[in-house]
Formats: C-alpha cells, sequence, structure tokens
C-alpha cells in the first residue's frame, strides 16, 4: 500500500503529537489506545488500529518511568506497528510480534533525548538567573520538539519506505519462529504488565471481583459490552453494599438521639436553677 503525501503528513504530525504526549503525560497521546486509533484513520482503516491499539495497550500496561529507570516507548510501538500491519499488508500478529524490539528500540532513543536535554535544562537554568524568559521558553520548546522528532523521524522513514518491495521482503524474510516466539513473550508481557498494576493498587478486597471477571470472561462467550455492562453493576452494588460508602452507617452515634428529648431535659434543668 502506498500512502500519498497526505497520509505521509498526517503520519507526521500523529508521531509528533504521540512523542510530545509520551513526555507530557496530559492527554495519554502516547498510549498505544489512542495512537493506533489515529495513525488508522490515517490511513483509511480505523478497525484494525483499534485492535493493534487495544492489544498493544494490554501489553504496555505496565511500562512506566520509575525513578531513573526509563520504561519502553509505548509510542514508537504504536505508530510503526500500525503502518506496518495496515500499510505494510502484514498481519496483526506480525505486528505485535515486532512491538517488543520497536519498544527496545524506543527505549534507547528515549535515553539518548533525555541525555541531550540535560544541557537544555542547564542552559534554561541559567537564562532564569538572568531573568531571560524568552531564552527560556525556547529552550522548553526545543526539548519537547526533539521529543516530537523522536518518533516523528522513525515513522517518517517507514512511511516512505513501507510500501517498497524491499521492506516487504524483509518482513516476509522474518522467520515464523522468531515471530511465533515474541507472539508468546508479548503475551507474557500482558500477564506481568496486569500483576504489577494489580500490586501497585494493593486492593486486596476487590480481587474476588478481579477473578470473577476473569471466570466470566473465560468461560462464557459475552462481548466486551456486555462484560463492561457487568463490571459497571457489580461496582454500583459494592459501592452501594460498602459501609464505607453508605451514609447510613456513618451518621454519628449522637445523630439519632432525639434532638426535642435532649432539649427539653435542658429546659428543665434551667427551670430548676432559676426556682
Amino acid at each position: 500500500m502506498d500512502l500519498s503525501m497526505v497520509q505521509i503528513v498526517l503520519v507526521f504530525i500523529v508521531a509528533c503529537i504521540a512523542g510530545m504526549g509520551s513526555i507530557l503525560d496530559e492527554f495519554q497521546t502516547h498510549r498505544p489506545l489512542i495512537a493506533c486509533t489515529l495513525i488508522g484513520l490515517v490511513l483509511g482503516d480505523l478497525k484494525t488500529g483499534i485492535i493493534i491499539g487495544g492489544t498493544l495497550e494490554m501489553i504496555a500496561l505496565g511500562w512506566m518511568n520509575i525513578g531513573a529507570a526509563v520504561a519502553p516507548d509505548a509510542a514508537l510501538v504504536s505508530i510503526i506497528s500500525t503502518i506496518l500491519v495496515i500499510a505494510g499488508d502484514q498481519s496483526i500478529g506480525a505486528g505485535i510480534a515486532l512491538a517488543i524490539p520497536l519498544a527496545a528500540a524506543g527505549q534507547v532513543l528515549t535515553i539518548l533525548v533525555r541525555t541531550i536535554t540535560v544541557g537544555m535544562q542547564h542552559g534554561a537554568d541559567s537564562a532564569a538567573k538572568k531573568g531571560n524568559l524568552r531564552i527560556m521558553d525556547w529552550l522548553h520548546i526545543g526539548s519537547l520538539l526533539l521529543q516530537a522528532m523522536r518518533i516523528a523521524i522513525p515513522a517518517l522513514i517507514v512511511a516512505l519506505t513501507v510500501g517498497t518491495s524491499t521492506v516487504k521482503n524483509l518482513l516476509d524474510a522474518i522467520p515464523d519462529v522468531v515471530t511465533g516466539g515474541l507472539n508468546v513473550a508479548g503475551g507474557m508481557i500482558v500477564v506481568v504488565g496486569y500483576a504489577m498494576v494489580i500490586n501497585m493498587m494493593r486492593a486486596g478486597y476487590l480481587m474476588p471481583f478481579f477473578f470473577l471477571g476473569f471466570v466470566v470472561a473465560a468461560f462464557t462467550e459475552f462481548n466486551l459490552v456486555a462484560l463492561g455492562v457487568i463490571g459497571l453493576v457489580a461496582a454500583l452494588l459494592f459501592i452501594q453494599l460498602h459501609p464505607k460508602y453508605n451514609k447510613q452507617y456513618n451518621q454519628p452515634a449522637y445523630a439519632s438521639a432525639s434532638p426535642s428529648a435532649g432539649g427539653s431535659d435542658l429546659d428543665d434543668d434551667l427551670d430548676d436553677e432559676l426556682d
């Protein structure tokens, strides 16, 4: 599939937005579900973009920066995998299999760009001491653009070459054993991601709902809409029945006492003292 110039420009813009979103963390545009959906919309296959994004989201669920440890890059994975699947006529499984090496490559690029921006941060500190706000603004914008180019340049290269026979032959030359192994590794990463999130939540009282949802999803043929409705109903029932969220059980002990009775006793005492 050969991309038009308009599609290439739109891919570049979406890649820039995803690259900046990966460092801003404000609009979550770097998450696979959003980035893959936008690329699928640009390439004219929204359904495939959503499927890839949802699958990669499960893999990247536990990817997060902790201290000085840099997580694998979800933005680069989302953009390039979607381009290869839709424009490169690859299977979704092949795109998912390439997610792990692409995430590792994006992780290296992230470390490289952050190392470069350290010097820009020192420059911003010097400008702040001199009160030069214009230089500070340009340095902040420049560091943000570097994060955008970190995703946009590789995405542009892939978008320009994905329709060529060389790239297609290269992708088709990947052995099935490698693709299958990477698919298995991706499935294992999904489990690890769930485990990391559950471990951080440390909400043991919610685990029965987790296991119940797993059993319902595994042994029934309910679609995602039905599972979502079941989860919503379970959450509402939990909130209504739990004493922590039920106002009926949160009233102070003295609130149940009749104010009129207490007031009459106080009036009787005052009358006795006046007499």
